[in-house]
């Protein structure tokens, strides 16, 4: 058993020791990294991810009190909601995620009745690393597992996606739960976001993964990432007033584009530049990686982030920093944003022996130019979500 999860038992019986008699399952769920393609989820386009190895872990247990009483190792405060509230309101914070999963599980006819949770949520927040997806995953897994019931881990992303969608009021994609769920250690994933097909890309023993977080994330985010969800469905919209039968900008292209696209106001005319040519550089990037070809993905990845920044408009000051010093370090091969934007981290590809002095060199350089202390971490790819008891 994980260390972590044995930490996590000891700190459930000491929170609940009523419940701790009876049988306490534990799920742990990773994060995940983007190497490259954001914001295409939402537009039933592609994306190439990996779980990381961070990951939250939940305890449960059932009670008969007919609540869902919840704590966090990260939080001071417990939390009670009922099982059975017939209009529950969102309190705008993170127990949202974990009653959303809730409503959606009841919603889709599981047996959950009332349990104790205690949440070990070690996955860095508001960095763009699906830190809501890792809770909402193992949840669900726990709640599940308590109350002897199952669902296939394609139908599990898209429930707590739901969740997330419906309570939280975030319109994600399915991106960060599938990644959750279905990772696979040492590789990335190919997602074909309409049909969810997942082809596994391996990822060269030669590099590792580098996340810089830069520490910010700024107001704006939440608001930006719906705003720009509404202005793809515009361009949708425009384009079937054209006579296009597309569905989303996915079915978009290039020549269609190129025929219709002056149309558009610029500012829209750039999101769909944007979703265009991200889904081009994802399949470039995971045939580039499953070559080792480590140039043509890392400058794919540099592409990407100059249209997240230009077209997309959802870096930010810092990040757009944070790229720029990494290009010039040795042993990078590439550097983006990672996450939805306006803060967070960046992601790069670094070649295995130049790992220590990248880290020194960036961490130096973005103090130094901001006055904020980074958090660098060099992570592996992992499985996806589990049961662990």
């Amino acid at each position: 058993m994980h260390t972590a999860t044995q930490s996590l038992l000891a700190q459930f019986a000491d929170a609940f020791p009523r419940s701790a008699q009876r049988q306490t399952h534990v799920a742990r769920a990773p994060g995940r990294v983007n190497l490259i393609g954001e914001h295409t989820d939402y537009n039933e386009g592609f994306v190439l991810p990996g779980a990381i190895a961070f990951e939250t872990r939940v305890a449960c247990s059932p009670n008969d009190s007919g609540q869902l009483t919840m704590r966090s190792l990260q939080q001071k405060h417990e939390f009670n909601f009922a099982i059975d509230d017939p209009a529950p309101l969102p309190r705008r914070d993170w127990t949202d995620y974990v009653r959303g999963v809730l409503i959606e599980l009841r919603r889709s006819g599981s047996a959950i009745g009332g349990a104790d949770l205690l949440i070990d949520g070690r996955v860095p927040m508001n960095a763009g690393l699906s830190s809501s997806a890792a809770l909402e995953i193992a949840t669900a897994l726990a709640l599940l597992e308590a109350s002897q019931t199952a669902f296939p881990p394609v139908e599990l992303a898209r429930l707590c996606q739901r969740a997330e969608n419906n309570f939280v009021g975030a319109r994600c994609g399915i991106m960060d739960q599938f990644s959750s769920v279905s990772g696979r250690a040492g590789h990335a994933i190919l997602l074909d976001c309409r049909s969810l097909q997942a082809t596994y890309v391996p990822l060269s023993e030669n590099v590792e993964i580098v996340i810089c977080n830069t520490m910010v994330k700024h107001s704006v985010a939440a608001g930006e990432y719906n705003r720009r969800r509404a202005e793809c469905d515009e361009c949708v919209r425009f384009f079937r007033s054209k006579g296009l039968e597309i569905a989303s900008l996915r079915d978009l292209s290039e020549q269609e584009f190129t025929s219709y696209g002056s149309g558009l106001p610029e500012v829209l005319f750039r999101r769909c530049r944007h979703v265009l040519t991200e889904n081009s550089r994802v399949t470039l990037a995971a045939a580039a990686l499953e070559h080792e070809d480590l140039a043509i993905a890392g400058r794919l990845m540099y592409e990407s982030h100059a249209s997240l920044r230009d077209d997309y408009e959802v870096s930010c000051p810092e990040l757009n920093l944070m790229v720029d010093l990494a290009k010039n370090v040795p042993g990078i091969y590439g550097s983006r944003m990672t996450g939805g934007g306006f803060g967070g981290c960046t992601v790069s590809l670094v070649a295995h022996d130049a790992v220590e002095g990248f880290k020194n060199e960036v961490a130096r350089k973005y103090e130094d130019a901001t006055r904020i202390q980074p958090e660098i971490y060099v992570t592996t790819l992992v499985d996806g979500a589990g049961r662990e008891k």
